[in-house]
């Protein structure tokens, strides 16, 4: 009995200790904490499930039948070089849009920015459709992709130019806007001036975007991108975790901003230049993908980064495994069933921003 006293009377005294008041595990905001961690834990498991079904889905699809195991030689050598090749020249391409769209919309502090918007992807496609007019290279040629990456550089060097030597975000639209509509023009005036209509058709083809009928060589070429962007991102790392504040805020830590935006554009030239000449011009996911990492409650700025690589690589290999899968009498282009899914997005997006502005 006296054991039992002593008991009551020692938990009492801890009750009422400051330091059990203010402990966030045993005070009563415990379950709340320990609730939005489940939730959040949930979350990533939910998206792991699902990018696991993205992938079986994709190896999967392209046949008669659904199959992960083939059962013949050629079924095999159709598994190593055709869908395997596609399944990762997918996932890096979204990873490079991804995370594009990612660094633009922290760096200008705007929810509707993706890499389309910087005309960088647009001087892709010209120096790359321009090269093919001129008939220096073949289509299937490997110097054509480093041509591709050539035109987005300039496409950089312009968007540099013409935002001046402190580019403020709108500023760096607006020239990016403008860019992407003479390169658009230019486009237009050499499909126009095609040789043949076998040249039209399968120059525009390749601008609506697919990663079908690519081998490995792809693959091996957008990698080394993704590694050096990612060294410029790392490099970078401390500027884009202070991208949550103001830039007049920003200015005054001691960041050298003008050096640090460039730096952070030549990523995005490279990750954007390498997916045009790769896959072709893939719109939205560079949208789409920050967006949906927000969703699961992530905030910090490198983790955003980090979770739209993973998540732009999941949306682009569920679309091209939904564009497998779908029997038309031609396969569609992987770039026109991204822009039916984003374009809805972003009417969504425009109409939150609307109200919450309100």
């Amino acid at each position: 009995m006296a054991l039992a006293q002593r008991f009551a009377t020692l938990v009492k005294s801890t009750s009422a200790s400051p330091c059990f008041k203010h402990c966030k595990w045993l005070s009563g905001t415990a379950s709340g904490y320990i609730f939005r961690k489940g939730r959040e834990f949930m979350k990533w498991i939910l998206a792991t499930f699902i990018a696991l079904l993205a992938v079986l889905w994709h190896i999967g699809s392209g046949g008669d039948r659904w199959s992960l195991i083939p059962d013949t030689p050629l079924e095999s050598y159709i598994l190593q070089q055709i869908r395997l090749p596609r399944l990762v020249l997918a996932a890096c391409n979204g990873m490079a849009l991804g995370v594009a769209g990612a660094v633009l919309q922290l760096m200008l502090r705007n929810p509707l920015a993706e890499p389309g918007i910087t005309g960088i992807s647009g001087g892709a496609a010209v120096a790359t459709v321009l090269a093919l007019y001129l008939g220096q290279f073949d289509p299937v040629s490997l110097g054509l992709p480093f041509i591709g990456m050539l035109g987005g550089l300039f496409a950089l060097l312009c968007l540099w130019v013409f935002a001046g030597r402190y580019p403020q975000g709108v500023r760096i639209i607006l020239v990016g806007v403008a860019l992407a509509a003479i390169f658009g023009a230019i486009i237009a005036v050499v499909l126009n001036l095609a040789p043949n209509p076998f040249a039209f058709q399968e120059w525009a083809l390749w601008l609506m975007g697919s990663v079908a009928n690519r081998g490995w060589p792809y693959v091996w070429l957008v990698l080394p991108a993704i590694f050096v962007s990612g060294l410029i991102l790392w490099w970078q790392r401390r500027f884009i975790q202070v991208q949550v504040f103001d830039e007049q805020v920003v200015e005054t830590m001691g960041f050298e901003t003008s050096r640090s935006k460039f730096m952070l554009l030549l990523a995005v030239a490279l990750l954007t230049s390498v997916s045009v000449v790769s896959a072709g011009i893939v719109g939205f996911i560079g949208l789409v993908a920050p967006h949906l990492i927000r969703l699961l409650g992530i905030r910090q700025p490198l983790s955003i980064i980090a979770g739209s690589a993973l998540g732009g690589a999941v949306l682009l290999v569920a679309v091209d495994a939904l564009v497998k899968s779908l029997n038309t009498r031609v396969e569609l282009q992987l770039g026109v069933v991204i822009a039916l899914i984003g374009a809805p997005w972003l009417l969504v997006l425009l109409v939150r921003q609307r109200r919450q502005h309100a």
